[in-house]
């Protein structure tokens, strides 16, 4: 280290010495050693110049605090996936068209030749096996990229599922070059790719980098940004694709989705951070994890559904309910709130005469209110109301330690055990040991339990007052209102973490948004019944209705939820007890 400092000053050291030394010199040559000793500082200033150059763009990232960096990777992904969202259906109806002329006479008419019920009717046909054969093949990806996070980490896996769907839309351009018949079979193969990665398996492993690296306090807010992030990608993905397909073709949305996913696996590998695959197991021990087969591990993300034995302080041993009750809510909740953008949607063109320009802007607008909320208000209301909370409660609940987080608080956050840290590179700047702020609230999660009830029962009174429009400018007000009550997910997600052990973690996350898919899925069955059978009747602003119903009784049923009793242990399958220090 000394000679490292004082390099720099040897030039001038230098020339001091021969001055004391030759004070009968000549001029001349003092004058020669004093030229000399700013040509040498020069070439070290560009030294350092070319060094610091060097490191620039990896340091500007690790620079950035890890949320934000996590943050920034959910917006690009997400927006790399919504590029082809709204060419797709476009697509189909070209390919439909022409795959209707090649066993019909050719259109010799006046107009659009694609303008014909069949076609129409084939199209919705084909896009709907698109849309269930992504559906299931979305399923299965679930349990894949959970198995995949506990054997690479969540690192590679993230960039597993991202490379992945470049390779499809590939694919996808050449089912566009097709056309016809052809094209639609290369389009509904290029699902099967959708298995190794998609966009359900990366969204769930971002949950998982969250759960791990950011403060059990900060999790929540963060999973409410990441949300707003989601939605905020899919927002810019959906209306920039519709411009370049409508500016330079219908391919060329593809082919940018696919340098949008290679920038994407890039920044993923350069910005987020290391976590090994050992350190996420929670002090799991080896030999249990090593009898773990690849069924067991792949199917692991059921058991946390089964209730948990906890153990109370005076050594009675119990089941407790609350994570089967709170996915049994959050089943309830997507059921009556994730239809809300495709019901107003549907209202609005039945009911007001909307068309398709129409609806895109309402759904534009609809995302955007969603992030906006998530990203900027969602935070902040967790953390005023978590300090209500805590005044609240505090004459009533002694203090309550996070059962999924039992180290020591001055090293809470901080990755410290030498797997948790990938070895530095030559070329890349040193990733330093990541620290965040200790959990100082005590009533954090049981602040996010209440805030879940109460978000869907705001979500049922809001719906319920998009059945009062009779006006264009009341939809839009309706779609603008609605994404004020949608931070239940992420509440949900916070509290869920908190309910289970360190190494339940990820299975927990994957559990709830496999529960969450499974919800998905049956309110569009559900709802679009309802909605057909109403409208039917010529009371379509009902459907509305059913849908605060059941927002409200999913709120109900997360009354009953509710974290292990104070001082209770948590009694794992491996006989690895986690310590809850909750209130019922």
């Amino acid at each position: 280290m000394a000679a490292d400092e004082t390099t720099p000053l040897l030039p001038h050291g230098t020339a001091g010495n021969n001055t004391n030394s030759c004070q009968s010199s000549s001029s001349s040559s003092s004058n020669t050693d004093g030229e000399n000793t700013p040509t040498n500082d020069n070439h070290h200033n560009v030294n350092n110049k070319e060094k610091q150059w060097s490191l620039h763009p990896l340091t500007l990232l690790t620079r950035l605090h890890v949320e934000t960096r996590i943050l920034l990777a959910a917006f690009l992904i997400t927006t790399s996936f919504s590029f082809t969202q709204v060419p797709i259906f476009y697509v189909f109806y070209l390919m439909e068209c022409d795959d209707f002329y090649t066993r019909h006479p050719p259109y010799a008419g006046s107009g659009d030749r694609c303008s014909r019920n069949e076609i129409a009717a084939g199209t919705a046909t084909d896009f709907s096996f698109l849309a269930m054969s992504t559906t299931i093949c979305g399923t299965v990806n679930l349990f894949f990229a959970g198995w995949l996070v506990k054997k690479i980490g969540p690192r590679l896996a993230l960039m597993a599922q991202v490379l992945v769907p470049a390779i499809r839309v590939l694919t996808q351009i050449l089912g566009v070059l097709a056309g016809g018949r052809f094209g639609i079979v290369i389009f509904q193969a290029t699902q099967l790719i959708t298995v190794l990665g998609g966009p359900v398996g990366y969204i769930l492993i971002i949950n998982i980098i969250v759960g791990e690296v950011v403060s059990p306090a900060r999790r929540t807010p963060v999973f409410g940004m990441l949300q707003g992030c989601f939605m905020l990608g899919q927002a810019v993905g959906y209306l920039t694709g519709g411009m370049i397909g409508d500016a330079w073709g219908i391919r060329r949305p593809f082919e940018v989705a696919f340098v949008a996913f290679l920038i994407s696996t890039a920044y993923v590998q350069l910005a987020l951070p290391y976590v090994s695959p050992e350190s996420m197991a929670g002090g799991k021990k080896a030999g249990s994890k090593a009898k773990e087969g690849v069924a067991a591990g792949f199917f692991a993300p059921l058991k946390v559904l089964a209730p948990q034995r906890v153990r109370l302080r005076n050594g009675k041993e119990i089941k407790h309910f609350g994570v089967l009750i709170l996915c049994t809510g959050v089943f309830l909740g997507v059921l009556a709130t994730d239809f809300a953008a495709m019901l107003i949607q549907m209202y609005a063109t039945a009911v007001f005469g909307f068309h398709q320009s129409d609806n895109g802007w309402l759904m534009s607008e609809f995302a955007l209110m969603r992030a906006v909320f998530l990203i900027l208000l969602f935070p902040r209301i967790i953390s005023s109301g978590r300090k209500w909370y805590a005044k609240r409660q505090s004459k009533r609940q002694p203090r309550r330690d996070s059962l999924s987080d039992q180290r020591d608080p001055a090293t809470q956050g901080l990755l410290i055990r030498p797997e948790q840290l990938e070895a530095p590179m030559g070329t890349y700047a040193e990733e330093e040991p990541m620290v965040t702020q200790p959990p100082t609230e005590t009533e954090d999660t049981h602040f996010d339990l209440f805030f879940l009830r109460w978000s869907l029962v705001a979500d049922g009174l809001l719906t319920s007052c998009a059945a009062l429009a009779t006006k264009k400018w009341h939809i839009y007000l309706a779609a603008a209102m609605l994404p004020f009550a949608s931070g239940t997910a992420p509440a949900a997600k916070g509290v869920m973490t908190e309910m289970c052990s360190p190494s339940q973690r990820a299975d927990a996350l994957n559990a709830l948004t496999l529960v969450e898919n499974i919800g998905r899925l049956a309110t569009q069955g559900f709802f679009g019944f309802v909605f057909a059978a109403l409208a039917e009747a010529g009371k379509p602003h009902l459907t509305f209705y059913c849908n605060a119903i059941l927002a409200m009784i999913a709120a109900s049923v997360l009354i009953f939820s509710r974290f292990p009793p104070n001082g209770s242990e948590l009694i794992e399958a491996d006989d690895a007890e986690g310590h809850v220090d909750g209130s019922s």
